[in-house]
């Protein structure tokens, strides 16, 4: 039976000679892996070009119901995107981000409201002209929302990163924010995309931040394991 459904290419692996398996979030499906006949080949109506992590598609999909392997009919992209591939920082936020999500998704049931917000957060990355330093802090933070674990916000000087709240007492373990980044943290999480420069951090700082929210990512999801693109990231913000 075909469906229509927004999908966000997350990554796609050789499967034959010229053939791919893409691994795709859909809005309708959630995370679904399709066979594509043909990718690499040079005259592909799907190609392999098409298939870029971090780029949103239009899809008409053949769905069967406990397959592990679907079947893609028509793909497109739209929107088109126009800068994230072109331009060196925002194709590595793009590549970190992409990466996250690749790890976060992999159980994650069809969520519209998580789709649009990564739908969004997309378009507005490639569309925006301003600052970016503190777009994927902002990123992590409010996919946490969507994953179950938004940090639970209080005026208490600690952030406990296992328990994902703030507290009065210094935890006795080492999962822990302390001033100033617990500040910072809770200013953050209160930041839009649109205002996400409103938060002055210093170099070392942000890239301390981003560690321990890795960190509180991977305390919270399951088989979280490493981020390979996370040392390019840190590299470009220097």
């Amino acid at each position: 039976m075909l469906h229509q459904t927004k999908g966000i290419t997350l990554k796609v692996t050789n499967y034959s000679e010229s053939s791919v398996v893409a691994q795709i979030y859909t809005q309708a499906f959630g995370l679904q892996s399709y066979l594509i006949n043909g990718a690499r080949k040079p005259k592909a109506k799907i190609s392999v070009n098409m298939l870029q992590p971090f780029h949103l598609l239009e899809l008409v999909v053949y769905n069967k119901e406990n397959n592990n392997l679907q079947r893609i009919k028509e793909a497109q992209h739209i929107p088109v995107l126009k800068q994230i591939p072109l331009d060196i920082v925002k194709s590595s936020i793009a590549l970190f981000l992409n990466e996250v999500l690749y790890k976060v998704l992999r159980h994650q049931s069809p969520d519209k409201q998580l789709f649009d917000f990564l739908e969004n957060a997309i378009i507005w990355l490639d569309e925006t002209e301003e600052g970016l330093a503190n777009y994927h802090l902002i990123f992590l933070l409010k996919l946490s929302h969507y994953l179950g674990f938004k940090p639970s916000l209080s005026n208490l000087p600690y952030f406990d990163l296992l328990e994902g709240r703030f507290v009065s007492i210094l935890p006795a373990h080492v999962y822990t924010l302390q001033e100033p980044y617990s500040s910072y943290l809770r200013e953050l999480v209160n930041c839009s995309f649109s205002n996400c420069n409103n938060v002055k951090l210093k170099r070392e700082d942000r890239s301390y931040l981003l560690q321990k929210l890795v960190d509180y990512y991977r305390l919270h999801t399951e088989n979280f394991g490493e981020l390979n693109s996370l040392y390019i990231l840190e590299e470009i913000f220097n």
